[in-house]
């Protein structure tokens, strides 16, 4: 598949991200399987939209054409798009050289709609963005707090515990690819779902999506594939066990939301295979750990359940607000 295009979208929104953007940008040039194209899609800032646009001058960047948010900036990037194939990579993120080539892959499979990859963590005291500009595998990845579970790295945005390589229901927003065609197919990002950069950390834009690509085309099929591996910087206030609750929480409000529009059987069957099978197993993990010398093992295992519950919560109140809403209307 050394013909496929694949146009690569990056949605920034902030100056704190400057040397993050530079390095996602960079990485994606020092690709085996060479993009078609990057666009940068900056949400609703002319300034970062003038400066980036300025110091990037073989990248195409444009602002954010729908509404302030990750599902609109992302939307946009489509739009503009001309690959065959459109991957999506955080601005805080960076690629190995062989990501792009690890999801071209895939797609000479016509079954296949989607491919995402491995997303691991960049900590606090990882190296800085600035040497990532000129190599984009990181000498270190920082240090991950003792107390913080693997099954809950989703709330960093990365890759989690029990997530199996092969046929997935849904792909994770900032490490996946889908065929071009697949976005008029399924109607595009909801722009009421997902982050918005101005209140909870909400996500869940890309499993909406998947969920409602796979609902109208049955026989498309959607791949996690390790290969793809790119690394995702934890800012220090996200390995904090306040911004960990607040997380859960805010997913739990989202995880709402997509049952709302695509139901509960589909919206919440991974979910509940990894609430019912994963984080049981997590917790005797931790609970065992600590058992043998590792205090940590109980952090860890009392995490899983923190977050079972703040997500679970989360759930509750958004089904209920959804519920008050409909009565009203």
């Amino acid at each position: 598949m050394s013909a496929l295009r694949v146009s690569v979208v990056i949605c920034a929104y902030t100056e704190q991200r400057w040397d993050d953007v530079h390095a996602a940008v960079a990485s994606v040039r020092a690709q085996r399987h060479a993009p078609e194209e990057i666009i940068v899609v900056v949400d609703h800032n002319p300034t970062l939209h003038a400066r980036l646009k300025s110091a990037l001058p073989d990248a195409t960047v444009v602002e954010n054409a729908e509404g302030r948010g990750l599902s609109g900036g992302k939307n946009t990037g489509v739009a503009l798009a001309r690959g065959d194939v459109v991957a999506f990579l955080d601005d805080d993120a960076v690629a190995a050289p062989g990501w792009l080539a690890a999801f071209a892959a895939h797609y000479g499979d016509p079954r296949v709609a989607g491919v995402g990859g491995l997303t691991l963590p960049l900590w606090p005291g990882s190296t800085p963005a600035g040497e990532l500009v000129r190599a984009p595998v990181p000498e270190s990845t920082g240090t991950r707090p003792r107390w913080f579970p693997e099954e809950f790295d989703w709330t960093v945005g990365c890759t989690y515990r029990g997530l199996e390589t092969g046929a997935v229901r849904n792909l994770m927003g900032g490490n996946a690819s889908f065929r071009r065609e697949a976005f008029p197919l399924a109607g595009g990002f909801d722009s009421g779902i997902g982050r918005t950069f101005s209140g909870r950390p909400l996500g869940c834009e890309e499993t909406e999506f998947c969920i409602r690509l796979r609902q109208r085309s049955p026989e498309s099929e959607l791949v996690y594939d390790d290969r793809a591996v790119i690394w995702h910087r934890v800012p220090p206030v996200r390995a904090r066990f306040a911004y960990f609750r607040e997380r859960c929480y805010a997913e739990g409000l989202s995880k709402a939301l997509v049952t709302a529009s695509v139901g509960t059987g589909d919206g919440l069957a991974s979910e509940r295979a990894h609430a019912l099978v994963t984080l049981p197993r997590g917790a005797l993990r931790g609970l065992r750990d600590g058992a043998t010398g590792d205090p940590g093992g109980l952090g860890r295992a009392g995490a899983i359940g923190v977050g079972l519950a703040w997500t679970a919560w989360g759930y509750g109140v958004g089904v209920a607000t959804a519920r008050r809403a409909k009565a009203r209307s």
